[in-house]
C-alpha cells in the first residue's frame, strides 16, 4: 500500500512564519513560485480547539492550490504524518531573511 507523502512547509508572510502541512508540493510553472495543494489539517473530531488552527482552515478555506514566492519559502520537509500547524509572530530582535538580497549599488569613487 502506497501511501501519500505529507509535507511541513514553513513560510514568511506578512510578519508571520506558518507552518503548514499539504500532500503535494512541486515547482510551480510561473517562475519563482511553488505550489502547494491538498492542505492537511488536524482531525475534527478533537475536543481540544486549537486557535492558529482554526485561523489556517478560515484562511486557505476553499483555497485548491496556494502559490508562493520561493524567497519566502523557510523550509519543507517531508514527514510521516502531519502535526499542529502554527502561525507565529516575528518579533523585532528575530532575524528572517528573503532571498534574494537587494545587491548594492558599485561604489563610484573607485
Amino acid at each position: 500500500m502506497s501511501l501519500k507523502p505529507v509535507y511541513r512547509v514553513v513560510f514568511y508572510n506578512r510578519n508571520q512564519v506558518y507552518e503548514i502541512y499539504a500532500r503535494a508540493i512541486y515547482q510551480s510553472e510561473m517562475y519563482g513560485f511553488i505550489e502547494i495543494e491538498e492542505f492537511v489539517f488536524g482531525e475534527r473530531a478533537q475536543l481540544v480547539v486549537d486557535p492558529a488552527e482554526e485561523k489556517l482552515k478560515t484562511e486557505f478555506a476553499g483555497v485548491k492550490r496556494s502559490y508562493l514566492p520561493m524567497h519566502s519559502i523557510v523550509r519543507i520537509d517531508e514527514v510521516e504524518k502531519e502535526g499542529a500547524v502554527k502561525v507565529s509572530d516575528v518579533k523585532g530582535g528575530d532575524k528572517i531573511a528573503q532571498f534574494p538580497y537587494p545587491v548594492p549599488a558599485p561604489n563610484s569613487d573607485g
